[in-house]
C-alpha cells in the first residue's frame, strides 16, 4: 500500500499539549509514511529539530520566518537559520515558510505600509539564505502572489525548488508558477465546494507535480471542515484529489509521495 507524505504541518501545538504521540499514531494508521513540520519563528525551530531527531525518517522539518512573525528582530532571526544546517542533529529540509501576507495587515494604509516593507525585507533575506544553502523554499503567499513571484524572480533562487504552500489561487497563477518550474501544494481547501478555482489550479498543475498537505491544525478537509486539523487528515485531501484526477488512490499516493521525496530530497 502506497504511503502518503503530509508536506506541510505544524506540530508545535500538539507537542506542547502532550498530544503528539496520539497524533503521530493516527497519522500512521491513516497511511502516512512521513511529514514535514514547518518552521514559522525561532521559538519552534529547536523543538522541530528535536522531533526530527526523535522520529528520524518519519518527521522532517524546515526553518523559516512566517511573514506574520516578522518583527523588529527579524534580521537576527534570519541570521540564525543557517546554524541549523551547521549544528548537531538532523538538518532542515527547506527554508520556510517565508513570504508575504497582506491579509493580516492593519486596515489603515499608513500603519500597514511599514509592516509590509519589513515583510519584504525579511522575505528577500530568507530567499538569499535559501540560495546560499541550495535548499528548497516553502512560500507563504496571501494576497501577494505576484509580489512574491517578482521577488523570487529577482532572488536568483532555483524555481524548481520553490513550492507555494496552501495554494489558493487559480489556474492563471498556477501557470505562472509552472512556466518558471515552481509548484503549488494543496490543503483541505481543495475539497471545499466553493473552491472551484483551486480545483482547476490543481488540474492545471497536473498529477505528476501535485503535493498534498494539511497545514494542520488549520484548514481541515471535508469531512472535518471547521474542526481542528491534524496530519492524518491529509488522507481525505489525497482521496479527493484522486477523484479530481480520475485515478486510483494508490496511484495518487505513490505519485505525490515520490514527488515530495524528490523535491525535498528525503
Amino acid at each position: 500500500m502506497a504511503g502518503l507524505i503530509d508536506t506541510h504541518t505544524h506540530l508545535d501545538s500538539f507537542a506542547r499539549r502532550g498530544e503528539l504521540p496520539a497524533v503521530l499514531g493516527r497519522a500512521r494508521e491513516a497511511g502516512l509514511e512521513a511529514m514535514i513540520t514547518i518552521g514559522t519563528e525561532p521559538g519552534d525551530w529547536a523543538l522541530y529539530r528535536k522531533l526530527a531527531e526523535e522520529h528520524r525518517g518519519y518527521v522532517y522539518y524546515s526553518v523559516g520566518l512566517h511573514p506574520c512573525s516578522v518583527d523588529e528582530r527579524w534580521e537576527a532571526a534570519v541570521a540564525a537559520m543557517g546554524g541549523f544546517w551547521d549544528g548537531s542533529g538532523p538538518a532542515p529540509v527547506a527554508v520556510g515558510e517565508i513570504g508575504l501576507d497582506r491579509f493580516h495587515l492593519p486596515k489603515e494604509p499608513a500603519e500597514a505600509a511599514p509592516i509590509f516593507e519589513r515583510q519584504r525585507a525579511a522575505f528577500a533575506a530568507g530567499l538569499a539564505e535559501a540560495r546560499r544553502l541550495a535548499v528548497p523554499v516553502v512560500v507563504h503567499s496571501r494576497g501577494a502572489f505576484h509580489e512574491c513571484v517578482k521577488m523570487i524572480d529577482a532572488s536568483g533562487v532555483d524555481w524548481s525548488r520553490v513550492v507555494f504552500h496552501c495554494f489558493s489561487e487559480g489556474p492563471a497563477e498556477m501557470e505562472a508558477l509552472a512556466k518558471r518550474g515552481g509548484r503549488g501544494s494543496f490543503t483541505g481547501i481543495v475539497t471545499y465546494k466553493n473552491a472551484a478555482s483551486v480545483q482547476a489550479a490543481a488540474r492545471t498543475q497536473g498529477l505528476e507535480r501535485l503535493m498534498v498537505e494539511t497545514d494542520a491544525p488549520y484548514l481541515a478537509p471535508v469531512p472535518h471542515r471547521g474542526k481542528p486539523n491534524e496530519p492524518a487528515y491529509v488522507r481525505h485531501t489525497a482521496e479527493y484529489c484522486a477523484g479530481l484526477f480520475g485515478v486510483p488512490y494508490e496511484k495518487l499516493a505513490a505519485v505525490t509521495t515520490a514527488g515530495a521525496r524528490a523535491f525535498y530530497r528525503l
